[in-house]
């Protein structure tokens, strides 16, 4: 037994966040056991100027062994997506390449010298890849890359459908709601926009039914920062177990090309703590308008400052760009007044910025995998969310967790929609964030605790670490 060797099969979707972490979880698997080995199938983005191959040539070869990689053919004709029912369109996308999973998992296993093939590793937007897995009486496992807590919240509001309460009436209301993966009551105003709609609703019916279907669910979050949403989840009998096996992330490039670049060589020279970054993720930007409430907040603040500005693009089929000029978009003379205590850069190297030592707090869109970064750091948040699940986690980290400061908790930005109407966040707002994330030294401490946890969480002994030893013994299980 000791020398067997088992084939997991992962397919991410084609999300910048997702497949990073998709691959990320596979490496730590391959180094946790050597008798793993993993098959990564990539499906090519719909729409975007992500390009899979890059990140994958950027990763170091040591740590590729034992995974491979395999490119889907790309249907001739793009897909036709519905901005009304983009969750449903994307999530069509992705089942129409079943039959070249079919295809490439039959060439696998036919092969004289091929492994066995125990699992297929699923996102949630991949789940109806678990029937082509029960084709071949293969498991499969759900890599949940959002936390415990919001995991919960799902179960809970499928369980209001089949209870036949008025979820849309709920969601829309102005008033709270006990969950049972929250200690604390969470508010409507932070629910998902996607499950205010009827499209929403049937997705979240649809990926939890598919979810129970899993003989296992890895969840990038880590015991000691969930323990009550992962204590709460493993107390579910009629739902499989739950595994927190992160933070699962992307730190290769702290040691690599960045460290060369303009702005880490500007933070070298600021004082440590005194910079504030500024940074909404892969798809995260903002109008004229906001852009220059940002900039008065910084410039009245007086901190030094890191901003990754982003020029919104033409539409939803392509993410965010730079700027030739910020300029542009920027309040007269800002770059001229700001030049020796900040620097507006386009896109930013998030996690070597973060790891930097002159970093002293973040204003994020607190996208999850944002969130890992900066409590890894020990770097405190302040929290700005624009889509999908960000609100919950923006009320997660301030209220049910006390790990952020809040400049918005229920900001919504429709990012597939730019044309629509948002709500302006003033200068003030902006600028009383940004002081209490700088000040707040209470704060701080309790962030850099919680840096040493998840550190240690991942290392032997650790839980994150026992975690992943029990997910393994699983998967080589499915051998005998």
């Amino acid at each position: 037994m000791a020398n067997t060797v088992a084939e997991l099969v992962f397919i991410p979707v084609p999300g910048v966040g997702h497949i990073m972490s998709s691959i990320e979880m596979a490496k730590v698997l391959v180094n946790h056991d050597q008798r793993l080995s993993i098959t990564v199938l990539l499906i090519h983005p719909p729409y975007s100027a992500f390009a899979l191959t890059t990140y994958i040539k950027s990763l170091p070869k040591k740590a590729i062994e034992r995974i491979s990689f395999i490119e889907l053919p790309k249907d001739e004709t793009p897909p036709m997506f519905d901005p009304k029912a983009l969750v449903t369109s994307f999530y069509e996308f992705i089942n129409s390449h079943s039959k070249h999973v079919r295809n490439v998992v039959a060439d696998m296993i036919s092969r004289p010298d091929s492994n066995p093939v125990v699992g297929f590793v699923l996102d949630i937007l991949s789940t109806g890849m678990i029937d082509v897995a029960n084709e071949f009486n293969v498991p499969s496992y759900v890599f949940f890359t959002s936390n415990a807590a919001f995991l919960g919240f799902n179960l809970y509001i499928e369980s209001l459908v089949l209870q036949n309460q008025d979820v849309f009436k709920l969601s829309n209301s102005d008033g709270e709601m006990l969950i049972p993966t929250f200690v604390k009551p969470v508010p409507t105003k932070v629910f998902p926009e996607l499950y205010q709609t009827q499209e929403g609703l049937d997705f979240l019916m649809h990926s939890v039914r598919k979810l129970r279907e899993a003989k296992g669910i890895m969840v990038n979050t880590f015991l000691e920062l969930e323990t009550h949403a992962v204590n709460t989840l493993s107390s579910h009998s009629s739902f499989p177990p739950v595994y927190p096996v992160g933070p699962i992330l992307n730190l290769d490039g702290i040691a690599g090309k960045d460290k060369d670049s303009d702005v880490i060589r500007w933070l070298d020279d600021q004082p440590p703590s005194s910079v504030v970054f500024l940074c909404f993720g892969s798809m995260g930007c903002f109008e004229e308008v906001q852009v220059k409430e940002i900039a008065y907040a910084l410039e009245q603040s007086g901190y030094r400052f890191v901003w990754s500005l982003r020029r919104p693009p033409p539409s939803f089929k392509v993410l965010p760009g730079d700027y030739e000029d910020p300029g542009v978009v920027l309040p007269d003379s800002f770059l001229e007044r700001t030049k020796g205590t900040g620097k507006v850069i386009g896109w930013a190297p998030q996690v070597s910025l973060l790891a930097h030592k002159a970093v002293g707090g973040f204003v994020s869109h607190c996208g999850w995998n944002s969130i890992l970064e900066s409590l890894w750091f020990g770097v405190p948040t302040a929290t700005w969310p624009m889509y999908a699940e960000q609100q919950m986690n923006a009320f997660e980290m301030v209220v049910e967790l006390g790990l952020a400061v809040e400049i918005k908790l229920d900001y919504k930005n429709n990012v597939f929609n730019p044309g629509d109407d948002v709500a302006i966040v003033k200068a003030k707002e902006v600028e009383s964030g940004i002081r209490r994330v700088m000040e707040n030294n209470e704060l701080r401490e309790k962030v850099k605790e919680m840096s040493k946890m998840s550190r240690a969480a991942v290392t032997e002994g650790g839980s994150s670490f026992s975690s992943i030893g029990c997910l393994v013994r699983d998967f080589i299980s499915n051998t005998i």
